[in-house]
C-alpha cells in the first residue's frame, strides 16, 4: 500500500472502520514507513485528547443554586419580571451543556470497547500469520517439544495439550504480541482449518467462562483459567471451536 492510499484510509483505520484486508495492509505499511507511522500517532493522540474529560464543561452542583439565587434577586428587584439578560444567559448555558453532552455521547458511542479492540487485534494477528505463512516458530506435533521451546522467551509457561485423539492436531507454536505484551501462540489444525490459541497471564482474579464472539467473519472464544487468559480464533464453525475450548479446559 502506498503512502497516498494510507493517508486516505488512516482516519477510518484509527476508528476501526476499515475492512480486514486493508487493515492488514495498512498495518504492514505503518511498520515500514516512519512518516505514515508518525501521522498515525498524531491522529491517535488527537483522538485521545478530544476524549479527555478535562476538556468538557461540567457545572458544579453549586452552579444551579447560585443561578437561581441571582434570578430570584433580579425578579424581586424588577417586580417579578426576569431580565432579558438572564433569559439569554439561561439559553446560552443550556446550549453549552447540550453541546457538551452530545459531544461526550458521540465520543463514547464511537469508541470501541476494550474487548472489541483486543478481539480485532487477535483476528489481525491470526490473519497475518496465515498471509505471511508464519504460523509457527517451532513446528512440531509433540507437546513436549513445543512447551519447552517457550522457556526463556516468555515470563510464563503456557499449557500445551495434545488433542490429536479428539481431532485437533497440534502443529506447533510461536511468539506473538497482543495487548502490548509478548504472548504464546499455539497452533492447532482441524481438517483444513487452522486454530490460533493465544495465551498469556490473566490480570483478573478467578476463572472466566468461555465467551464466543465474531469479528470480520472469524469465530473467537476467550476465557480465563488457572491464572491464564486464552483466546482461540479460527474460521472453523463455532460448535467445533467451542468443543476445542472445552477440551482445553478439561
Amino acid at each position: 500500500m502506498s503512502c497516498h492510499e494510507t493517508r486516505e484510509l488512516i482516519h477510518g483505520y484509527v476508528d476501526g472502520e476499515v475492512d480486514l484486508v486493508r487493515n492488514v495492509r495498512i498495518e504492514q505499511h505503518l511498520s515500514d514507513c516512519p512518516v505514515c507511522a508518525q501521522s498515525y500517532d498524531v491522529i491517535r493522540n488527537l483522538r485521545s485528547a478530544c476524549a479527555d474529560r478535562s476538556l468538557r464543561f461540567e457545572p458544579t452542583p453549586k452552579f444551579e443554586k447560585r443561578l437561581r439565587s441571582a434570578l430570584r434577586r433580579d425578579s424581586e428587584q424588577e417586580g417579578g419580571a426576569i431580565d432579558t439578560r438572564w433569559r439569554w444567559l439561561i439559553a446560552a448555558v443550556s446550549l453549552i451543556c447540550a453541546v457538551f453532552v452530545i459531544s461526550a455521547l458521540a465520543v463514547i458511542l464511537a469508541r470501541p470497547s476494550a474487548g472489541d479492540v483486543l478481539a480485532q487485534e487477535i483476528v489481525s494477528n491470526h490473519v497475518r500469520s496465515l498471509m505471511t505463512d508464519h504460523l509457527t516458530d517451532v513446528p512440531s506435533s509433540d507437546q513436549h517439544t513445543v512447551k519447552p521451546w517457550f522457556n526463556g522467551k516468555l515470563d510464563f509457561s503456557p499449557m500445551v495439550k495434545d488433542l490429536s485423539q479428539q481431532g485437533f492436531s497440534l502443529t506447533g507454536g510461536r511468539l506473538d504480541y497482543v495487548g502490548n505484551r509478548p504472548v504464546a501462540a499455539l497452533v492447532y489444525q482441524r481438517r483444513q482449518h487452522s486454530i490460533n490459541l493465544f495465551v498469556w497471564p490473566s490480570t483478573a482474579s478467578g476463572e472466566r467462562a468461555p465467551q464466543a464472539s465474531m469479528q470480520q467473519g472469524y469465530n473467537l472464544i476467550h476465557w480465563s483459567d488457572a491464572g491464564m487468559t486464552y483466546w482461540a480464533v479460527s474460521d472453523l464453525n463455532l460448535a467445533e471451536l467451542q468443543q476445542f475450548a472445552q477440551l482445553l479446559k478439561e
